[in-house]
């Protein structure tokens, strides 16, 4: 008989710099999943392309060469930690799926070392200082929920969290916890109000959906100048209601702790049932790109 999962899991999210060195960030997320450990962390996701610098900045096919096999070394590597630390671990990874076809992808790794399950990026953006369709293919897994030994999880990366469609179907198929591992910042000939009024929106959005679906959100984003980027860092976890636990600072690399009780999901769905109330026979409309057609 399988065992009960326990109502509250500590989560742990690393926010840190990427330097051009592959195995130098792979070596600091390894630390750093040791620290999270110590501090009681179940799960610990990581930011989104967490072993390269943010390549998308430029067109470049030299860039190809930083894509992995998924399973490949870098997965091999955090399972053998998941296994050994009895944790899990959700890591995005530039996956090169065969010749030609590469993803964002993220691994959810399950506390025993195995491959839990994937999920491919789905909504690929393509803004200056961020190509990311030059590089990646848009993902072909669905808007999925993970079951791990410590909770339900789902995955979406970065330009997914703008996108209520994707938060609703990962919170419907399941999902306790949406994690977004993210690479967001601006650009330094932004305006300081433009600036303010983006970091807003963006965690504005992300709060939106914990609310809208009755789940924690959690969000872990980059640090530091790469180029023309300033990453913002302010890694954050809300939960049910749309209250943010917990957030980190602009700047500084740190690890952000947070005790997810699970409970807290069925305590704000009965008190605000959003999914009950649903008209799924009246949203065939969303299947449109738009309805210009009265």
């Amino acid at each position: 008989m399988a065992a009960k999962k326990s109502k509250k899991v500590m989560v742990a999210l690393v926010q840190m710099r990427c330097g051009a060195k592959p195995e130098a960030n792979l070596a600091k997320v390894v630390s750093a999943i040791g620290q999270a450990v110590k501090k009681g962390a179940k799960i610990i996701c990581l930011q989104e392309l967490f072993k390269t610098s943010y390549f998308c900045q430029t067109e470049d096919t030299k860039n190809f060469k930083l894509a992995e096999k998924i399973p490949g070394p870098t997965t091999d590597v955090l399972q053998q930690i998941a296994k050994t630390r009895k944790v899990v671990i959700v890591a995005s990874l530039f996956e090169k799926r065969t010749q030609g076809v590469f993803h964002n992808t993220a691994v959810v790794i399950d506390a025993d070392g195995s491959i839990a399950g994937k999920y491919r990026k789905m909504h690929i953006p393509d803004d200056p200082h961020f190509y990311e369709k030059f590089y990646f293919t848009p993902g072909d897994l669905g808007f999925k929920t993970v079951k791990t030994k410590y909770a339900d999880i789902g995955v979406c990366i970065c330009w997914d969290q703008w996108f209520p469609e994707a938060a609703r179907l990962t919170a419907l198929s399941g999902a306790q916890i949406l994690f977004y591992p993210t690479a967001i910042g601006w650009l330094s000939s932004e305006k300081p109000s433009s600036c303010v009024a983006q970091h807003s929106a963006w965690e504005t959005i992300q709060r939106s959906h914990a609310i809208a679906n009755g789940v924690f959100v959690a969000a872990v984003n980059r640090v530091g100048v790469e180029k023309d980027i300033t990453f913002w860092g302010q890694s954050f976890v809300a939960d049910p209601s749309g209250k943010v636990i917990t957030r980190a600072s602009t700047k500084k690399e740190e690890i952000l702790y947070v005790e997810c009780n699970l409970s807290k999901i069925d305590e704000q769905r009965q008190s605000w049932p959003f999914l009950r109330d649903r008209r799924i026979d009246a949203y065939d409309a969303l299947l449109k790109r738009v309805d210009d057609e009265g």
